[in-house]
Parts: C-alpha cells; structure tokens; sequence
C-alpha cells in the first residue's frame, strides 16, 4: 500500500469509485464524528435493552421465522446464535474485489449510526482495509430480502476467525489469514452479528462494480464503432445534430455528440452505400438508450451507497427503535436487471460489428476473416466463434431476476427481491462485455493491418495506433487470446 494513498473517510459520501479502490490496500478513515454518533447509538441500545419490556429483534428474539422465540440471554451467545445456522452457503468463492467491495458498503451503513452496533466494529472493519486480507464467502445462498444474510454471514465468521479466508492472494484458515494480516479477530454480539448480516451491501457492491464495468465498456464500444466508421470510409451523417435532436432523447444526443468529437476531422470515402446497417447507422440511438439506461442504475448506486440497509434502526434523539425492511434489495435488483439487458445489447451490438467487419460483402473488400493470406491463414475466425459463444452466455443471462420471488422462511420471507443473484450476475456479464469490446479492437487493428485505410480523424487515428502498440497484427496465425485481453484492457480505459 502506497504511504501516499487518499483514505476512504467513512465520514464521507461513499463514491463507487471507492468500492474500485477497496479491491487493494487503502487506509479507511473512522473520525471523531462517526465514533460518537455510532457510540451515542449503541448507548441508546444499552438502555433499550435495560428496559426489559422493549423487545429488540435478534437482540432479544430468535431470527425469521422464529422471532417469536426469545434468543439466548447471554449476548456471546447470541452472537453465535444469528451466525452459525447461517454458514449454509455453497459454490465458489466470490471475486475479491466484491468481498472487500460488499464490507466497504457495509461499514458505512454501520458508521451512519443507526444501527446500535459496537465502536470497535466499524474499527475493526476499517482496519481490514490496510491489509490484503478477503473472507472466503461462496456465491451461492443469499435471496436479497433479509439483506445478504448468507454471504455476509460468512464475511463475519471469518473477521471473527471462523472459516476460510485469504491473505497476501493464498486461502487458508481465517484465523492464520487475521494473523498473517496483522489483524484481531472482532469480538460481537447479538447485535452486531445481526448488523453485519442485515442489509443488502452484497447486492449493492456487486451492482455498483457491474455499473462499472458496463460503462467503461460503452464508452469503449463508443470509440470503436467511431474507428469502425473511419476505416471504412463511412459519412457520419447518422451523428447529424439535428437528426438526433428530432429523435427526442438525451441520452442518443449526448452520445452522437461524444462520437461527433471523436470522428472530427473524419473524411468518408464516397464508396459507401448510401445507408449503412443497424449496427453502424443505429449505433447512437442504441448507445443512447443503453446511456439513459446507465443513468437510472447510477441513481439507484448512489441511493444505495448514501443510504442505511439494516433491522431494526435505532433513533436515540426520538427515542425509538423501528422494525421494518430496509434490508428489502428491490432497487438493486432492478436496476442490476436493467445493467444485464444493457450488456446483452451492447455485447449484440459489438459481435455484430465484428461480423461486418470479418465480411468481404460488407466491409469494403477486405479480405473474408481479415485473413492476411485467406486459406493458409485463417485471422479473426477464431475470434470471431468465441464472440458468437459470449453473446449466448450474454443473452441467456440476461433473463430478469429482480422479479422472480419465491417464498421462504416459513413465508415470513413470502416475497423477495433476488438481487443477490442479479446484481452478481451483471457482474459477470460486465466481464464477459470486456471481452467483447477486446474482440472488435483486435479486429480493426487487424482490418487496418489487411488493407483498410489509415484513419482520417486524428482521435480514431491514436486510438488505432494505441491498439497497434499492444496488439501484433496476425500475419501469420497465433492464439489471440491474450490479445483480446490486452485490447479489452487499453479500450475500457480508453
């Protein structure tokens, strides 16, 4: 970790790009007045639970369904009450970058104050953060309705030494990977082990790192449908200002104009047909609406991030304790929904493209595969196949989760959001995208390469000589899957 790292101050709003941050070491801030308004809330719990005669959920009581029964009355003990019936999670573990992403989101609904847990906690939380330490926590299990309840509860275990966790990259024991990480194990109660577990910060890391990558691959696809147009000579009129304002919506007019600025200076051909296909002509209103579709799922992050996933909530200066269902990850599962529709049509966007591109009819009389030598080299059809078999996964996941409920619990859950599964889902997608847009790059690099001509607008042509850069033309044939990475990797930062 550099001595020169900017902290993530859980006094602060909390921005996605911190989540991207939290993936490697970074300090995390816990300021005098985030200490006090959590240790005012745990005072105010304190004499709740003297009272005797106010129950407290998961305090007090058993979990779910069995709420009606009361808890153990020692609070170690219920601690190990809410956790251990919990551990019932199967599958591979999660990325590291959500599992550290997910207990980001969840210190900071904690430092809100509003959940009655312990100081030392939201500190032993923020400390993890300095340290390459990750809890194992299998992807399988959560529903989304009573928060991540399963995932998270495996992120407690092993911060308390239990399980499985990883330290410096390795899996090991939780309790070898806290020493190794120079870390103690946390020591909770009742309460804290509910507040862990209660909210849904799985379902919102995982969508706000979706939104992420779904993104930088719509600006990448963006540039390169602009490269695209340049190397086959094409009359950007479909960007026309006026044509776009016509069509009535803000996201397809902010994206012509973003195109408009890459491909000045762009001189067509006049060897075009007078009207190109979908995939290029329409390449603005689809952008646009995938555009205006971002722009919803980065309001539900940001209400997400800036709000507090818990039950109950603890109001001292009210006096009240309120049981409700703010742990309900409905939103999130929306709008992680909306990102897989989102991906699976920018994914069909660029395979077509590249379809296009590889067709001797279509791309201006390059040669079939932008084979350099046709028959004894054989170019993008590799490529080409592998893109056709991402757009299947693409689309075969882009079915809706965030209304498939199924009821459970003893119907105390009788509805549910499964935004666990979306939200992971769009994740995945967001990577199977990158490698999408890695796929077209590596194909116009290629198409320059077989004869099509030197960009005329000076954005498309640095662009084109950044990818020439880290991708060797294929002349003669070669594996082109670290290519295809290589590309994804400068396009998606482009």
């Amino acid at each position: 970790m550099s001595a020169f790292a900017d902290p993530i101050d859980l006094g602060a709003p909390l921005r996605p790009a911190d989540l991207r941050r939290a993936a490697t070491p970074v300090p995390v801030l816990v300021g005098t007045p985030v200490r006090d308004r959590v240790e005012r809330g745990r005072s105010f719990l304190r004499d709740v639970l003297s009272e005797q005669a106010r129950p407290v959920y998961g305090a007090t009581t058993g979990f779910g369904a069995l709420v009606g029964f009361p808890g153990r009355a020692d609070q170690a003990d219920q601690c190990d009450n809410t956790l251990a019936h919990l551990g019932a999670g199967q599958g591979p573990d999660l990325p590291h970058e959500v599992g550290r992403a997910a207990i980001l989101v969840r210190a900071w609904s904690l430092a809100r104050g509003l959940s009655g847990v312990s100081a030392h906690v939201v500190d032993g939380l923020a400390a993890m953060f300095a340290t390459t330490f990750v809890p194992a926590i299998p992807r399988y299990g959560s529903v989304g309705a009573s928060g991540d309840l399963i995932p998270l509860a495996y992120a407690a275990q092993a911060l308390r030494g239990r399980g499985q966790a990883y330290a410096g990259g390795c899996r090991m024991p939780a309790a070898e990977a806290l020493r190794r990480s120079g870390l103690s194990p946390l020591v909770l109660d009742g309460r804290d082990a509910l507040a862990l577990v209660n909210g849904t910060s799985l379902t919102t890391a995982a969508t706000a790192l979706a939104l992420d990558g779904v993104r930088s691959c719509h600006r990448a696809i963006r540039a390169l449908t602009c490269l695209m147009a340049d190397l086959l000579g094409c009359d950007p009129g479909f960007l026309d200002p006026r044509l776009l304002d016509a069509y009535g919506h803000p996201g397809a007019a902010d994206v012509a104009r973003d195109m408009r600025e890459t491909l000045a200076g762009i001189s067509p051909s006049g060897t075009r047909a007078l009207q190109e296909p979908y995939s290029l002509r329409c390449s603005p209103q689809l952008l646009g609406a995938a555009e205006d579709a971002l722009r919803y799922v980065d309001g539900v992050v940001a209400a997400d991030l800036s709000g507090v996933s818990d039950n109950p909530l603890f109001f001292p200066g009210d006096d009240l304790v309120v049981h409700g269902g703010n742990f309900f990850g409905q939103p999130a599962a929306f709008a992680a929904d909306v990102l897989a529709m989102v991906a699976a049509q920018l994914g069909n966007l660029a395979e077509r493209q590249l379809d296009l591109l590889v067709d001797p009819a279509r791309n201006g009389g390059l040669p079939p595969m932008l084979a350099a030598g046709p028959g004894r080299q054989h170019g993008m059809q590799g490529v080409q196949l592998a893109t056709t078999a991402f757009v299947a996964e693409l689309r075969h996941a882009a079915v809706p989760a965030g209304m498939q409920s199924l009821p459970t619990n003893l119907h105390n859950q009788d509805v549910v959001p499964f935004g666990t599964q979306a939200a992971l889902r769009a994740h995945d997608m967001a990577g199977l995208l990158r490698l999408l847009c890695g796929s077209l790059a590596v194909g116009l690099r290629q198409a320059a390469h077989v004869g099509a001509r030197r960009p005329t607008a000076p954005a498309c042509r640095a662009l084109l000589d950044g990818l020439a850069e880290v991708v060797p033309p294929v002349d003669p044939d070669r594996p082109l899957d670290d290519d295809v990475r290589r590309a994804a990797d400068l396009v998606t930062g482009w």
